[in-house]
């Protein structure tokens, strides 16, 4: 009896071994490779620009101001309010310029009385002088009567047009549609008192300027870029300008060159440029900062385009990661140009046409690891956006 239960524990640990000598082994299996999305860069003709920034200025801006003494005795808009050209803006009283005015009148028609009747007195001497019925000392008067009664008449249409003038400055208009700001002077104050009374500001808003600072190396750029051709001031204006508040997406309003001062400004190095835009709606008003988009040749040309966002950057400078024909993942080091409306920005160097560009931001993709590609393209969406 005690052989036979020795046997069987001696026989358990035997068949315990046996049985783990069964199971299968438990090995490592790395995961499948990741699927990423890959494009070939968008190539598409692209105009060098540089971004600057620049300021609106007014198109035009007046000072109001009474030019004839009276009494103010209307104001005839509302602050802040829209003006048309030509409209009523302040009267002065015109009662004694009306005044003037009728006798400057008065003495005009008295002088052109006088000067007929020293006309006709001048055509008879002359006629009696010919019969050598009168002395030449009689004509010789005569001429002289009708020479200063000539002069006379003159001085009195000068006179008149003086008193017409004064006037017409009772009443101030606005010199072109505008913006009128808020009226510095009110009714009954004594205008014009041996100065000119500034009365209020008209703004001219539509269209408006933007002017901006270039650098002297931007400037030497775009005559390369040029190849030392000239352009005259037709050719300036058709060269076009974006702008952009700093709100807004993008440059939405279009405008062009207007004006690039003829000296550079030593103490700064950067010459005035200035550009013309039309503000139907009053949008841009003066003294907003704008981004300027300013071209910086004349043309396109082919460029390489990759979504702005997988781009990434490190101690060594921007890269990109792209998937060679085995399917792995590699680093490649770019230089990068401006960025475009949408997102897309333009690869200057370290690009070919034919790389596949990793578009997957998930960090899926790691350099030296394979991948599966799933190939799509680069478009820019009716919306600005890329994918």
């Amino acid at each position: 009896m005690l052989n036979r239960s020795l046997k069987g524990w001696i026989a358990l640990p035997l068949l315990a071994v046996s049985l783990s000598a069964c199971k299968p082994e438990n090995k490592f299996m790395p995961p499948p490779p990741a699927e990423i999305s890959v494009a070939p860069p968008l190539q598409q003709q692209v105009a060098p620009f540089e971004v600057l920034t620049g300021n609106t200025v007014s198109f035009a801006t007046v000072d109001l101001v009474a030019r004839v003494e009276g009494f103010l005795t209307e104001i005839k808009y509302t602050d802040g309010a829209f003006m048309k050209k030509g409209d009523l803006l302040f009267q002065i009283e015109q009662t004694m310029y009306q005044a003037k005015v009728k006798e400057a009148q008065a003495e005009l028609a008295a002088a052109k009385a006088a000067l007929v009747q020293a006309e006709a007195e001048f055509t008879r001497q002359e006629t009696l002088l010919r019969q050598n019925v009168s002395a030449q000392a009689t004509f010789d008067v005569a001429k002289a009567k009708r020479d200063s009664a000539r002069a006379n008449v003159e001085n009195q249409e000068g006179n008149l047009t003086v008193a017409q003038t004064n006037l017409g400055y009772t009443t101030v208009l606005a010199p072109f549609d505008g913006i009128v700001t808020k009226h510095l002077i009110t009714v009954g104050e004594l205008v014009g008192n041996g100065v000119a009374t500034k009365l209020a500001t008209i703004i001219q808003l539509d269209p408006i300027y933007v002017t901006f600072n270039m650098s002297e190396q931007d400037i030497l750029q775009i005559r390369e870029n040029l190849k030392e051709r000239r352009l005259d001031v037709q050719e300036l204006s058709k060269i076009p300008l974006n702008i952009g508040l700093m709100n807004e997406d993008g440059f939405p309003h279009q405008g062009f060159l207007n004006y690039v001062s003829p000296e550079i400004d030593a103490t700064t190095g950067t010459i005035l440029v200035r550009g013309l835009f039309n503000n139907p709606t009053r949008a841009l008003i003066p003294g907003f900062f704008v981004r300027v988009q300013v071209p910086m040749a004349l043309g396109a040309k082919a460029s390489l385009l990759v979504p702005n966002r997988v781009i990434a950057e490190d101690q060594a400078g921007k890269y990109l990661l792209t998937v060679n024909k085995d399917n792995v993942v590699e680093q490649v080091r770019i230089t990068t140009g401006q960025l475009l409306p949408g997102g897309l920005r333009v690869i200057s160097t370290g690009l070919k046409p034919d790389d596949r560009v990793v578009l997957s931001t998930n960090s899926r993709a790691i350099p030296g690891g394979k991948v599966v590609p799933k190939p799509t393209t680069i478009t820019a969406t009716p919306d600005g956006a890329t994918k």
